[in-house]
């Protein structure tokens, strides 16, 4: 396909949900429209051709079963309907139709069903593809796919990044535009999520090897009574588009908020524009600063095959910390080597584990492990406390998906799981590479030992290895399976693992963790010893059996994660003088 070789750009159109919305004051997906309405659908294509568009998209951005909520065959409908209107709009006129592929956003992707309309689309003859808004390097599969079935055909991959240049799954550009010259794409493409003063700043800094296409918002929208609303920027948001066409990029469009009046505008902006100019080519820029690298004690001492102990603090309720005001120096005088801070176990509100974690670390003195869920952030949530704890010199991260809000509370409160852990050790992995080179976490997962499917959960501690996991965290041992369990996991992973003990403080406490606490497992016969005992009794019997475990496990472990129960934090001060 010549269609870069032909033209010293191409202007695509602008979009289409935010204009059919605006046009017709319609709440529903304007995909529907093919069907329901084919003459607004016609009448949109129309105007952008009229304002100079010089390729156009089917109106098939969200045409799959998840979006609509439809059956293929439905979807199927749908998406041939959205080709033959966009085909009748440009009515023999030297215009291109792309046949528009957006993502799929759930827990899989959809891999299969994105595979299932890019065959559609083959069948009904397209040969230009654009697919875009993509979130990770899947598109390019995608893509491999296309050119795989049909050679000739012309495909651009465009990824919706923010200010900063990462995808919503935390990919950044620079990545994916390396990865990028492996593929055979046609073009590397930007579009959505950012106004176009912000996607010229990011093409300023990018380095691809293929031909570059942009589509930014008009800018950031207003959210006025529930309603989506961008304000009229045409003149602004085309002289933005010439300069980036003076940075190199060949094809130029619209994404959310753009009309015909934008395209309109770009258009004649360009032809006043000295296209015999020659276009820099868009080079790598490096600017980032390169500060002094950090020191990390705690995964020094984990590198260089010291076993090392840290000790669990649940953060408090309240504002009340003096609890761990007092235990913190106490466990570090005991030999402690890190202390690591819950993130609101059982899914109730404690103090922010990293805030925690940085205030121990500050005026204590002892590394720190905040742990970290998926469950209470968005991206940009779980972004801003990895900033924030960076700065706070935290070099130690546990990774976890989080406990899920209680049944009874999930009216009112709502878990937000926008990503699950791998992606999130990848998440950070990621930015340890980019702005946290010089003080990078060290980044540590959970390994549940006491899994009645070990080796589902060996596994998943694998695929968490691959991602950027360099230590492994277990969970209680109590048991001569937990200990074989984890053999099996020394054996099999290549990074650190240290072997978790949680001391009991009474009968009580050891019947409500076997009953109500998922993944702990106490023998019946040591809660038997412990039934009818005082407590200083209790708590002997459960450090000389912790200790007796920790004897059978010798070199199966990289050191010991000693939890505190219920406040005892003097039975785990008794139980590192043990270890020691």
């Amino acid at each position: 396909m010549l269609i870069l070789q032909s033209y010293d750009y191409v202007l695509f159109d602008g979009a289409f949900g935010t204009y059919y919305s605006k046009k017709y004051h319609s709440e529903q997906p304007c995909e529907l429209a093919c069907i329901e309405y084919p003459e607004r659908v016609l009448e949109i294509h129309q105007e952008y051709i009229e304002a100079g568009a010089m390729a156009i998209k089917t109106n098939t951005f969200a045409a799959n079963t998840i979006s609509l909520k439809k059956d293929f065959s439905s979807v199927r409908e749908i998406i041939t309907q959205a080709w033959k209107l966009a085909n009748q709009a440009i009515a023999n006129q030297k215009v291109f139709v792309f046949a528009d592929i957006g993502p799929i956003f759930t827990e899989d992707d959809s891999i299969d069903e994105l595979y299932q309309i890019a065959d559609l689309f083959l069948s009904l003859g397209a040969n230009y593809f654009l697919l875009e808004t993509a979130q990770d390097d899947s598109v390019f599969r995608l893509a491999g796919y296309i050119k795989q079935k049909h050679p000739d055909a012309f495909v651009i991959t465009s990824f919706a990044v923010d200010q900063d240049g990462y995808t919503r799954k935390g990919i950044p550009l620079k990545k994916l535009a390396a990865q990028s010259k492996n593929w055979d794409i046609d073009a590397f493409g930007l579009n959505c999520m950012c106004g176009p003063s912000h996607l010229l700043q990011i093409v300023s800094e990018l380095t691809v090897s293929k031909p570059l296409s942009v589509m930014p918002n008009s800018g950031y929208p207003l959210s006025v009574n529930g309603r989506t609303l961008f304000i009229d920027n045409e003149t602004y948001f085309a002289d933005k588009m010439v300069q980036m066409y003076q940075q190199g990029v060949k094809i130029l469009g619209g994404c959310c908020g753009t009309t015909p009046n934008h395209i309109k505008t770009v258009a004649k902006y360009l032809q006043k524009t000295n296209i015999s100019t020659e276009i820099p080519r868009i080079t790598i820029k490096d600017e980032t600063p390169q500060a002094e690298s950090v020191k990390n004690p705690f995964a020094e001492k984990l590198n260089h095959n010291q076993k090392v102990i840290a000790v669990e603090l649940d953060p408090p309720f309240d504002a009340n910390y003096s609890h761990i005001q007092e235990a913190a120096p106490i466990l570090k005088e005991a030999g402690a080597d890190a202390i690591t801070i819950a993130d609101s176990p059982l899914a109730r509100a404690r103090a922010s584990s990293f805030m925690m974690a940085a205030k121990i670390q500050r005026e204590v003195g002892i590394p720190t492990i905040p742990h970290f869920t998926c469950r209470d952030q968005n991206m940009i949530g779980l972004k801003s406390i990895l900033v924030g704890g960076n700065i706070e010199s935290i070099h130690n991260v546990l990774v976890v998906t989080g406990d899920p809000v209680p049944a009874d509370n999930r009216r009112e409160i709502k878990g937000v799981f926008s990503t699950n852990s791998y992606h999130l050790i990848e998440y950070i992995q990621t930015l340890n590479q980019d702005i946290f080179q010089s003080n990078p976490y060290f980044i540590g997962g959970a390994l549940n030992v006491n899994s009645k499917r070990f080796e589902f959960e060996l596994k998943r501690a694998l695929k968490k290895q691959e991602m950027g996991v360099r230590f492994f965290l277990t969970q209680p041992i109590y048991s001569e399976d937990a200990i074989e369990n984890l053999k099996l996991a020394k054996q099999t992973l290549s990074v650190k693992i240290l072997a978790g003990f949680m001391p009991i403080v009474s009968h009580r406490n050891a019947v409500f963790l076997n009953n109500e606490v998922a993944g702990i497992d106490i023998p019946e016969k040591i809660v038997s010893q412990m039934e009818g005992k005082e407590s200083e009794c209790v708590q002997q019997i459960s450090l000389d059996y912790c200790m007796d475990l920790v004897s059978k496990i010798g070199h199966d472990c990289d050191g010991y994660y000693l939890m505190t129960p219920l406040k005892k934090y003097q039975m785990i001060v008794e139980l590192i003088k043990r270890i020691k």
